[in-house]
């Protein structure tokens, strides 16, 4: 079992950044790709941002591309997802994941354990 717990969200100015961190535990040594998701008041979830083991290879969706960066820092278990010029629409719950085989992957289902979600709010 991998044990994941979000933290870091907020409320912040369209425009500011945000760096938000999840840090993970237990069966660490299982842990393979890392990834973020978030889900908007009735919205579905979506794909934000996905890294390697090695955090050598990134996946970003469209929509963040060249704003948020993801990042992890294996000697402390922990994966970041950094939010530059935020938007209003980048509000959501945000949620880090963890695959056990695979490096990287946009599909939630790909995804085997789940923290419970950090709320960020980005007002205009």
């Amino acid at each position: 079992q991998v044990q994941l717990v979000e933290s870091g969200g907020g409320l912040v100015q369209a425009g500011d950044s945000l760096r938000s961190s999840c840090a993970a535990s237990g069966r660490t040594s299982s842990s393979y790709g890392m990834g973020w998701f978030r889900q908007a008041p009735g919205k579905v979830g979506e794909f934000v941002a996905s890294i390697s083991r090695t955090g050598l290879l990134t996946l970003y969706a469209d929509s963040v591309k060249g704003r948020f960066t993801i990042s992890r820092d294996n000697a402390k278990n922990t994966v970041y997802i950094q939010m530059n010029r935020p938007r209003p629409e980048d509000t959501a719950i945000y949620y880090c994941a963890t695959t056990t085989g695979l490096e990287r992957s946009m599909a939630e289902t790909d995804y085997d354990y789940w923290g419970q979600g950090t709320q960020v709010t980005v007002s205009s």
